[in-house]
């Protein structure tokens, strides 16, 4: 009892430092998310790289997936099917489609959308009630994002690229609100994990057939192995982590976080400045995404 007892107030004090370390961490891997696509993607092609993403990212967390296989029936396999091409094979793609055609800043910023759009759908067709806050924050963020769409880089106009990766944070949303109700059967471990997998199998033959023809450069190689082992495998791990010790909506804080490595990141490593439209925008899609999300 007494060794019980003494260990509690340990445990609550590590974890009270250990958690914004790791939401910083998680925050930073993703964030770099972009900066390995901006690097890696005009090498491999869209296809292919996604699908080293998630081929890599899937062979992290196989094990969980593996540990919980019995709680997976046919039925199953077909629903997780269906969200893995919503909430990673088409997403991943999209950005890294947009990767190819503007800064890494550019869809870090995009990725912020995702909550808004997350509120949004669960209040078009799922009828969670939205409040006028909420409505407010959505109204702020979508200017912000009509905002980054109308910028310009080096004189070329990014909205291709914002318009791609505004999608892939729709998909994102709708992605969320279908796991949340339709993969609760599974630990979200192995969830993840069968998404993965199965995004795997179905970009196969679109990465085959676009496979470049020319070798791919080590530097791209590299960058591709980071986003699949570290920035999807691994980010993943720690995600779920976060989430079991406080919770989802606490887990959720660091999409505050990825824009501003990903602008970092890019601004470090790649010499990609920060235009005043990146800045103006991603100060409204985040100041969108704080209101919109609950007290």
């Amino acid at each position: 009892m007494s060794s019980t007892t003494a260990t509690a107030p340990a445990t609550t004090a590590a974890a009270r430092w250990l958690t914004p370390i790791e939401l910083i961490a998680l925050g930073a891997i993703w964030g770099a998310s972009f900066l390995f696509m901006r690097i890696a993607a005009h090498d491999f092609g869209s296809f292919a790289l996604v699908e080293v993403r998630l081929a890599l990212g899937a062979i992290i967390l196989l094990p969980f997936l593996w540990r919980a296989r019995e709680q997976f029936q046919t039925a199953h396999w077909w629903k997780v099917a269906g969200i893995a091409a919503i909430n990673s094979a088409i997403p991943f793609t999209l950005f890294a489609w947009a990767a190819q055609r503007a800064p890494a800043g550019i869809g870090a910023i995009c990725n912020a959308t995702a909550v808004m759009f997350t509120a949004l759908i669960a209040f078009m067709f799922f009828g969670e009630q939205i409040t006028r806050r909420r409505a407010i924050g959505l109204v702020i963020g979508f200017i912000g994002a009509a905002v980054l769409a109308s910028g310009k880089t080096a004189g070329d106009r990014v909205w291709p690229a914002a318009c791609a990766g505004i999608l892939a944070a729709f998909m994102y949303g709708i992605g969320a609100n279908l796991t949340r109700r339709h993969l609760s059967f599974a630990p979200p471990s192995a969830i993840a994990a069968a998404t993965l997998l199965c995004g795997t199998i179905m970009l196969a033959p679109l990465a085959i057939a676009t496979w470049p023809e020319v070798a791919i450069p080590t530097k791209s190689w590299l960058s591709a192995a980071m986003l699949g082992a570290l920035c999807t495998g691994a980010a993943y791990l720690l995600f779920y982590r976060l989430i079991y010790r406080i919770g989802a909506p606490g887990a959720s804080t660091v999409t505050y976080l990825i824009p501003l490595f990903g602008v970092l990141w890019a601004w470090v490593f790649l010499q990609e400045p920060l235009t005043p439209t990146m800045a103006i925008a991603g100060a409204l899609i985040l100041g969108g995404v704080g209101l919109s999300q609950k007290r």
